[in-house]
């Protein structure tokens, strides 16, 4: 029997004020640890910048960029506060990089899906720390046999390609699909879209009320995948960190569209709406 919305949660802004983490007096970069950033390539540099300003806004203590020597130049000059890698992928697969003691490893904005990236995938999956798969590192394959978080955040067209699921029937139950795979794959789905759904291995779904149309733009997938990053850094319940991530996400393109055109919305001025959205919700935990 198909699930409806109805069997689904509503995550509010109640919600994410009550679990939105508080950064302490004391606390210092190691804190809230290292998150590794595997993005951009030669013809996609941008994926790089966006993600890891998604990631530095959101709190990660130390954020490691791993990319391609030729984007490097590129990236430092907006984020001069990361650490880069170059050739992060070539070395992750062949064993050459060390990746051990990280917080959190996200994969996927900007790169080419090739036999190189799965091979360095499949060393990031086999560490101790949750992951984010994104964009290029999306494929056809299972995490039943890992024991920290690995979350997915296909767009519909991504899910069809690694679920087997077609758009058009996927888009008549989002909530059902994204449940079922979750469970089957072990992974949370991020399934993106109107009303993202989010999905939990162990059955817990939500929709997500925020965002617009001006999310539909090359690059806002990029920001979400290091949002992500930030968030699974500094909350201590992994969860939450997904959902508020997405909320915060729809949140700044809601407060963008309040006095400009959701046409004109950049996906880099996201992160620049952040601190001052996010500092509303600090302001009413109160």
């Amino acid at each position: 029997m198909a699930v409806s919305e109805k069997d689904a949660g509503t995550w509010s802004k109640e919600k994410v004020v009550s679990t939105l983490p508080v950064r302490t007096a004391d606390s210092h970069k190691g804190t809230y640890g290292t998150g590794l950033l595997v993005a951009g390539s030669r013809n996609m540099p941008g994926a790089a910048m966006l993600a890891g300003l998604g990631a530095m806004r959101t709190g990660v203590g130390k954020l490691v960029i791993g990319t391609d020597e030729q984007v490097i130049p590129i990236v430092v000059q907006q984020l001069p506060e990361a650490t880069y890698e170059p050739n992060a992928l070539e070395r992750i697969a062949k064993g050459e990089m060390t990746i051990d003691n990280l917080r959190v490893t996200a994969i996927g904005p900007g790169i080419v899906p090739d036999e190189v990236a799965e091979r360095a995938i499949h060393k990031i999956l086999a560490s101790g720390a949750p992951v984010i798969l994104d964009a290029g590192a999306l494929s056809k394959r299972e995490y039943t046999n890992r024991i920290a978080p690995t979350i997915l955040t296909p767009h519909p067209l991504e899910f069809s390609r690694i679920t087997g699921v077609k758009v058009s029937e996927l888009q008549q139950n989002r909530v059902h699909y994204a449940r079922i795979c979750s469970k089957k794959l072990g992974a949370a789905i991020v399934l993106k879209g109107k009303e993202t759904v989010i999905a939990f291995p162990d059955g817990d779904t939500w929709i997500n009320p925020t965002g617009n149309s001006a999310l539909s733009k090359g690059g806002t997938g990029d920001t979400l995948t290091g949002m992500l990053l930030g968030m699974l850094c500094i909350h201590d319940d992994w969860k939450h960190a997904v959902l508020n991530a997405v909320f915060l996400h729809g949140a700044c393109a809601d407060a963008w569209t309040e006095t400009r055109s959701a046409h004109a919305m950049l996906a880099h001025e996201l992160t620049e709406l952040l601190p001052e959205i996010w500092k509303g919700y600090e302001q009413s935990q109160r």
